[in-house]
């Protein structure tokens, strides 16, 4: 958990807010880091999370939350965090080398019409419960989305499963979904046409998201002490609020990260 960031978005473990769809994403740099942020963030919290791992396996997770004074082994076994092994799963069930419980979940990868009904009711019965078990929103952290297209699921079909956990988990639930969208270098060439690109899902769920962090390399190129930037979008709900913006470049460090205003960097002062 980085405190700049939360002091960035004014909120805080003991105030977390609810009802609340963020949505990350990445070009030409790698937001991994806001994942990580958002894991420790809502475990600290006290909140329920369900985790669905589509990049990288637990232990990966795991020894990158210990840095962060989050100990991912024991919220497991406390169950106050169930962590959906999907890079595992899909493999596994690619291969046909499993039957379990996480492997049924994404048996759509051996389905002509590829659809996410199964991970969607397993995401909702492992934080359904949280509603009567916790006073703090459950929370569900998929890393990240855009991984289902490159394993044949359509866009209609990542927007259906979106849509229908903002319907049951932020508005049924009063809890809060966490995803990540990762744009790759080439799809900036891509034809708007594309109805299967990463930039239309990424445009698509910026009409579905509350709050919006989009990380993207220097136009400049790499640079030693700024690693990137980050625009924070809030986005207004009702007549009277208007949808805020602020752009911060940023460095990652081991356990944490350091925002500040574009140009303000110690480096080129």
């Amino acid at each position: 958990m980085f405190a700049d960031l939360n002091s960035i978005l004014n909120t805080s473990p003991d105030d977390v807010r609810q009802r609340e769809f963020i949505l990350l994403s990445d070009r030409k740099a790698d937001a991994s880091f806001l994942i990580h942020h958002f894991l420790s963030f809502y475990l600290k919290a006290g909140c329920k999370v369900c985790f669905v791992g589509l990049v990288q396996s637990f232990s990966h997770y795991s020894a990158v939350a210990q840095r962060l004074g989050v100990n991912l082994v024991q919220a497991r076994q406390k169950g106050q965090l169930v962590f959906v092994e999907a890079l595992k799963a899909s493999a596994a069930v690619m291969f046909s080398e499993s039957t379990d419980d996480a492997a049924q979940m994404f048996d759509y990868l051996r389905s002509p019409v590829p659809e996410l009904r199964a991970l969607f009711e397993s995401v909702c019965a492992s934080l359904i419960q949280a509603e009567a078990d916790s006073s703090a929103p459950p929370v569900l952290i998929v890393d990240d989305v855009s991984v289902l297209l490159s394993l044949g699921v359509s866009v209609r079909a990542v927007l259906d499963f979106t849509h229908y956990c903002q319907a049951n988990i932020c508005s049924r639930l009063q809890g809060c979904v966490v995803t990540l969208v990762r744009c790759d270098d080439d799809d900036e060439d891509e034809d708007e046409d594309d109805d299967e690109s990463s930039n239309r899902l990424l445009r698509a769920l910026s009409h579905q998201c509350t709050l919006s962090l989009r990380v993207e390399g220097l136009q400049t190129g790499y640079c030693r002490d700024i690693h990137g930037q980050v625009e924070i979008w809030w986005r207004g709900t009702g007549e009277d609020v208007q949808s805020q913006r602020r752009l911060f470049q940023y460095k990652v460090y081991d356990k944490s990260v350091s925002f500040f205003a574009p140009g303000t960097s110690s480096a080129v002062l």
